[in-house]
């Protein structure tokens, strides 16, 4: 995966109920170590988002948390923060998303609450805008995003989004496709060519 340096992962602070969604984040995280790609994340250490963290540094890979100062003590403890390689404290949510947006190549969205879908649909809007060409793969663990897929597919239905090719992420349930569906994405995008959309439900 030469062409991509850096993948943000948008997930849950919480660890949710299905436990396949931590040993996913686990297993993806180690996934990116390997493969020699930076992680971007919101900077958490617990639920879905410590696992996806912890998968990387097990795997002896780098680490960049983002989080808004009046975060830290509901989403990370201090002592876990210092295994991070880079830390940024940002003041608000507002500086945390942009700055995960300018420091990532690629965007994964795992099982989370609002504040995983509402990263998610920001990241899909700007891509409809035309700000950024860079790939989004939602990891639909166990159908977790089937109600979001139908909702976009009704919202184009009905005409309400524009330029519908970019509005139509990566989705995968396999946990393991992620990376090499970013790696055929970015191919396809660095050779000219336009991107597919797949669709892996």
């Amino acid at each position: 995966m030469t062409a991509i340096r850096s993948i943000c992962v948008y997930c849950g602070s919480s660890p949710g109920r299905d436990p396949t969604f931590v040993d996913a984040a686990n297993e993806l995280g180690r996934a990116i170590a390997r493969a020699g790609v930076r992680l971007v994340y919101g900077g958490g250490t617990r639920g879905v988002m410590g696992a996806v963290s912890e998968g990387v540094i097990q795997g002896g890979g780098q680490v960049t948390g983002i989080i808004p100062r009046f975060l830290i003590d509901m989403e990370a403890t201090e002592r876990e923060l210092k295994r991070l390689d880079e830390l940024v404290i940002t003041e608000d949510m507002h500086e945390r998303k942009h700055m995960m947006f300018q420091r990532s190549d690629a965007f994964v969205a795992l099982p989370g609450g609002i504040g995983t879908l509402e990263e998610l649909i920001e990241i899909l809007t700007w891509g409809q805008l035309g700000r950024h060409k860079k790939p989004i793969v939602i990891a639909n663990l166990n159908g977790f995003w089937d109600p979001l897929k139908s909702l976009l597919d009704h919202m184009d239905t009905e005409g309400f989004i524009h330029r519908s090719q970019h509005v139509k992420p990566i989705m995968t349930a396999d946990i393991a496709s992620v990376l090499p569906e970013i790696e055929k994405a970015m191919a396809q995008t660095t050779n000219g060519g336009r991107r597919q959309i797949i669709e892996k439900l």
